[in-house]
């Protein structure tokens, strides 16, 4: 004979059976699962046109990440380290940071139970006129002898908690977005680091660049100043014509009206970096008013792995969480297709008597499941998984765009990189042939074979191919600094997955 089972071994198994269940629901989650970004461009086939054969340029080595560092400059390092400390947009970008990740943390704490604690004491006062009214007789409350007024007295206290199960993960597609948008701001904090490290450098080698030519103008005015001088003094020997004399003083009135806007700019440099490292503008004039030579990159520049530009860059890998978190919302919107199940339940003690209160009959509880489910709004869920899927598509093509970009913009910085070295070794020989030429103008003006205003033509254009030379050297630290930008450098950071960004060829 086979035994009956008793109630109690029933309620077990149904217990077993929906606990099995809720498990088995909560290994599931709604919504497409997120497969990393799309494949953009073959990586392969531009790493070989990164350095272009350019022997200046290494892929044996690891680029510096602290780009600034090999410039060798004290100065410039200590701006830039300054600037990171403190430049408001810095702190903006941590700012977000944070909140970003407090999100992460309050939807990672929806996946736990919650709960309170209440305590109460109510007092309550009844007058005796409306139990009257209620009895109907005015002889009754004289039998009864009521008082004036009725008071009670009511304790309680309990705790309650409630536990949203979330069997079909739509909370849980929830929490992936908040994570990917935290990961994401994490990266757009490192891309304020490599812009703001970008533009400190920028600033502050045009600085020293108008600085240096500042120097050259100011030695052209003198020899413009000898030239005129001498000019009028053979104009008044008769063996120079009034022409050559308005001609010299045409040639210093524009080499002097060239010193007005360089100093201008000279200027606005020193307030833009004061801006940049969060001072005011003017508190730097001290410290960056005294001239300096122009911080040169050096002689070889590590780029690494070019494929490894698109792990590296902040603002690809920015893009590439936002479409995490964009399809994170497409299952949090589908969850709303599905019945929410939660657990709640309260215990505690109520009484009128506080002498009473922790007796056992004063003990309540309370619990149980509850289920929700709108049924009728799936209309309004069909437009908010739609809105989820557009995001999702409008933040692939994004994606695409930014590393296309990226692409573009490296290729472009190296070659430009590379063609200004080219132009500066040019004008390095050029410098070399006007000082020679110099030199040769001084020995036939002491043998008395060239003339003293000869000769200070010859050094005004040795000071004019200086002054070229000055530019070009500055526009080659700032193309170093644009490959270091374009290489995603000036952040520190653990090396980012490889499966951060999928390309063509890997």
């Amino acid at each position: 004979m086979i035994p009956f089972p008793s109630l109690r071994h029933a309620r077990a198994c149904r217990t077993v059976t929906c606990i099995t269940l809720v498990t088995m629901l909560a290994a599931c989650s709604v919504g497409p699962d997120y497969k990393g970004p799309p494949h953009v461009a073959p990586v392969a086939e531009h790493a070989a046109g990164f350095h272009r054969a350019d022997p200046t340029l290494t892929t044996a080595q690891a680029p510096l990440s602290h780009w600034w560092e090999g410039l060798n400059d004290p100065v410039l390092t200590d701006l830039v380290t300054t600037a990171l400390r403190n430049n408001p947009d810095m702190k903006q970008a941590a700012a977000r940071l944070h909140t970003a990740r407090a999100t992460q943390r309050e939807r990672f704490a929806g996946f736990f139970p919650g709960g309170g604690m209440a305590a109460f004491w109510d007092r309550t006062r009844l007058p005796t006129g409306d139990i009257t009214s209620v009895l109907g007789g005015s002889g009754q409350p004289e039998a009864m002898s009521l008082p004036p007024a009725i008071k009670s007295d009511s304790y309680g206290a309990g705790f309650d908690a409630s536990w949203e199960i979330d069997p079909f993960g739509g909370n849980r597609r929830g929490y992936e977005g908040a994570r990917a948008q935290s990961e994401a701001q994490m990266a757009q904090l490192a891309d304020t680091r490599v812009r703001l490290a970008a533009d400190v450098g920028r600033n502050y080698v045009s600085l020293r660049d108008v600085q240096r030519r500042l120097q050259l103008m100011q030695r052209s005015v003198e020899i413009e100043q000898n030239m005129l001088d001498l000019t009028r003094q053979r104009r008044a020997q008769g063996t120079a014509s009034q022409e050559d004399v308005e001609r010299f003083a045409g040639q210093l009135s524009q080499v002097q009206g060239a010193i007005a806007p360089m100093k201008a700019q000279q200027a606005g440099y020193m307030d833009a970096l004061a801006t940049l490292t969060g001072r005011e503008p003017g508190q730097l004039d001290a410290q960056l008013s005294i001239p300096a030579p122009v911080p040169l990159p050096p002689a070889v520049v590590p780029v690494g792995n070019p494929a490894d530009l698109l792990r590296r860059r902040p603002d690809i890998r920015v893009a590439e969480r936002d479409i995490a978190a964009n399809n994170a919302q497409i299952g949090q919107a589908i969850g709303q297709y599905f019945p929410k199940v939660s657990l709640f339940g309260t215990v505690g003690f109520t009484a009128a008597n506080g002498q009473r209160f922790f007796s056992g009959d004063s003990f309540s509880y309370m619990g149980g499941p509850t289920l929700e489910w709108s049924i009728l709004n799936f209309a309004r869920t069909n437009s908010r998984v739609g809105e989820a899927k557009g995001g999702r598509d409008a933040a692939l093509a994004h994606y695409q765009g930014v590393v296309l970009s990226a692409l573009q913009d490296a290729e472009g910085a190296l070659s430009r990189f590379g063609h200004q070295r080219e132009y500066v070794l040019k004008l390095h020989e050029a410098r070399g042939a006007s000082d020679r030429s110099w030199a040769l103008a001084q020995q036939r003006q002491h043998a008395g074979t060239l003339s003293v205003i000869d000769a200070l033509d010859v050094e005004r254009q040795r000071i004019q191919i200086e002054q070229q030379q000055a530019q070009a050297q500055a526009s080659m630290t700032n193309d170093y600094i644009a490959v270091q930008k374009a290489l995603g450098l000036g952040w520190e950071s653990a090396a980012p997955s490889p499966a951060t960004v999928r390309t063509a060829g890997r």
